[in-house]
């Protein structure tokens, strides 16, 4: 019988056990002598993640901000507790919501970014909806306010206190601003006017996707620093949808939200590799008007409303866990 040597022109690692995460390397096969089993290492990331419960918030609310880079570290800023827009804040330790310091002004409709101990807390209803509120990590200080003062609520927004980005919002707009640690300045517009709007990304690489034009869209733009261009669709058309990720061209998420009148809250979650978009794990509750933070490997989805859920709005918070590799078994199949 001729050997494996022989015929691929190689010899094959044999290993006892699979190697560590500091040690994979993708593209790498080797064969586990304490398994029997030959196995390939491939690519990880956004489609095999699963969703998974976390702790619940102290306060229900919809229409709030989020902000964080992981699962374990996120913000959850003002929003609407069903009476009144809230000026209160809590923090996500990976296990249990703290509340911690209130925004000075809180609102409805308000969009955010940024990490577990700096962020930035913008526009939203009521007022004139361009306020703009800077976290410490300990305290909200007022900052320089969006340049257009009307009509900025329930738009989407990336980034980090030193550099984010606005854009569309109520009433169906196109506006997209720049943040650069002191002040908003007006940038080019998206193609495509809208609000209840999501995104992810930086100031240099985005992608702003789904919201109601006014109807609910599965159209996507990508951002590259200086203009927005259409990109491809998402499979599911909604609205209110929430994201986590890191910019176009690495990978991110898209989840939640309502399809067309607001009673249809779906649970769908959707990855983008930089050009087309896959439909992947669900969430467990659907809803819309959450809060979403992270990446497109460690991320949460939190609060937000669905009419199924008593009292109409959520507590529960739900995590993103996808592995950057995966370990498979060669079969013969």
């Amino acid at each position: 019988m001729a050997e494996y040597k022989g015929i691929k022109g190689f010899q094959v690692q044999t290993r006892e056990d699979d190697p560590s995460p500091t040690e994979v390397q993708t593209g790498d096969f080797y064969y586990n002598s304490s398994t029997g089993q030959f196995k390939v290492i491939t690519d990880g990331g956004a489609p095999i993640g699963t969703w998974s419960s976390g702790g619940n918030t102290n306060l229900k609310r919809s229409t709030s901000a989020g902000a964080g880079v992981s699962s374990s570290a996120a913000l959850l800023m003002s929003g609407y507790d069903g009476s009144n827009p809230t000026n209160a804040v809590e923090q996500y330790n990976g296990s249990s919501w703290t509340e911690v310091s209130e925004v000075n002004t809180g609102r409805s409709y308000v969009r955010g970014c940024g990490t577990y101990t700096a962020a930035l807390c913008t526009g939203g209803s009521p007022s004139s909806g361009s306020g703009n509120e800077l976290w410490n990590g300990s305290g909200w200080t007022e900052v320089g306010d969006l340049s257009r003062p009307n009509g900025r609520s329930d738009g989407g927004q990336f980034g980090t206190t030193a550099a984010a980005l606005a854009f569309g919002g109520e009433p169906n707009s196109a506006l997209t601003e720049i943040w650069d640690g002191t002040s908003w300045t007006e940038v080019n517009d998206l193609n495509t006017a809208r609000f209840a709007v999501t995104g992810f990304g930086t100031t240099t690489a985005g992608v702003a996707a789904n919201g109601r034009e006014p109807s609910v869209s599965s159209s996507a733009e990508d951002w590259d620093g200086t203009t927005w261009t259409a990109s491809g669709n998402l499979n599911t058309a909604r609205g209110d949808a929430r994201a986590s990720g890191v910019g176009p061209a690495t990978t991110g998420i898209i989840f939640s939200g309502s399809t067309g009148n607001h009673t249809n809250t779906v649970t769908n979650t959707e990855a983008y590799n930089g050009s087309t978009w896959s439909e992947v794990a669900d969430l467990s509750l659907a809803r819309y008007r959450g809060i979403g933070a992270g990446t497109a490997s460690s991320a949460l989805m939190s609060t937000g409303t669905n009419p199924a859920v008593s009292g109409i709005r959520s507590t529960a918070t739900e995590e993103w866990s996808a592995a950057e590799f995966q370990i498979k078994s060669v079969t013969q199949s």
